[in-house]
């Protein structure tokens, strides 16, 4: 079936199609293989370097503890960044320009700062002029600068969610008199909200792995700073390396997937118009509407 958009392939596009997928898989398992060689040439696949993973001392000592920091990390950011970027991509919108002008100036400034410059800077600026603990440091570093940069990213992204709808939603709703405040609320960002979604979510990702850097640096005991201090202990470098992976695949597949079916949802319920209303039903409204002019032709 062909579209505007697309041709269906015919005959020879679609051996084409399968010889390329053929190519692909072979040189995939080609490279896989390689990869399986060189580490078995190197005894990265003993059994002594991937014996600590099947036991619940490496994951309770060091993995899990660094998992659990660094999904508070990342939950405190996006719990922060979201709502200050959406208010940051509003404000930049405003009709007025003492607001869009410094919203603009923040977005601008924090947007083009590196999320790690902005984390040590905070980290100097607790330990100079405040008196939380060492300990607690990093952790408020890691968050602070994980929400400046991460705030101006969301809010261009919230800026041009509401740009892309057409301007007849806004007209509209001025026309029957709606305020702005009231449009940008009822009527546009509630479309563009799924819009919007999937540069959020790989904005949330971006936040979940950002959390490492942290343990670089600043001594952030998130799950990569574990990692290395059970690859000390263990004496397994890249197994470490390879568990620590998966672990961040495992955790950002669970997040897009949620996304996915919530966006799966907001579009289904925009689709729906209203209730669904039966065959008796439909009889009932049918015979109502032809018995109200009978009787309106027989009144006196």
């Amino acid at each position: 079936m062909s579209s505007v958009l697309y041709d269906a392939p015919g005959p020879r596009a679609k051996r084409r199609n399968v010889l390329f997928s053929v190519v692909f898989f072979v040189l995939l398992a080609l490279f896989l293989w390689w990869i399986w060689r060189t580490m078995d040439d190197k005894g990265q696949l003993q059994w002594a370097l991937w014996e600590p993973f099947t036991t619940s001392a490496a994951w309770t000592t060091y993995l899990v503890p660094g998992l659990g920091n660094t999904l508070k990390a990342a939950a405190l950011a996006m719990v922060i960044a979201l709502p200050l970027g959406a208010v940051l991509g509003i404000a930049r919108l405003s009709d007025h320009r003492w607001v869009r002008g410094p919203a603009g100036v923040v977005v601008e400034f924090f947007r083009a700062i590196p999320v790690l410059l902005l984390m040590l800077f905070a980290n100097e600026v607790y330990v100079e002029y405040t008196g939380i603990s060492s300990e607690d440091r990093p952790l408020y570093a890691v968050v602070t600068g994980l929400v400046l940069y991460n705030a101006s990213v969301l809010a261009e992204v919230v800026r041009a969610g509401i740009l892309s709808l057409p301007k007849g939603q806004a007209e509209a709703a001025y026309a029957i008199g709606l305020r702005k405040g009231q449009t940008m609320q009822t009527i546009l960002l509630p479309q563009a909200v799924t819009a919007m979604l999937p540069a959020i979510v790989s904005q949330l990702v971006v936040i979940v792995k950002d959390t490492a850097l942290g343990g670089v640096l600043l001594n952030f005991t998130e799950l990569l700073n574990a990692r290395s201090t059970l690859a000390a202990n263990y004496a397994n470098v890249i197994p470490s390396f390879i568990v620590v992976a998966v672990v961040y695949i495992v955790l950002n597949f669970i997040l897009t997937s949620f996304a996915s079916w919530l966006e799966g949802r907001l579009r289904k319920s925009k689709r729906s118009t209203g209730a669904v209303v039966g065959a008796e039903e439909v009889e009932e409204l049918n015979a109502a509407e032809i018995g109200a002019p009978q009787k309106t032709r027989g009144a006196p």
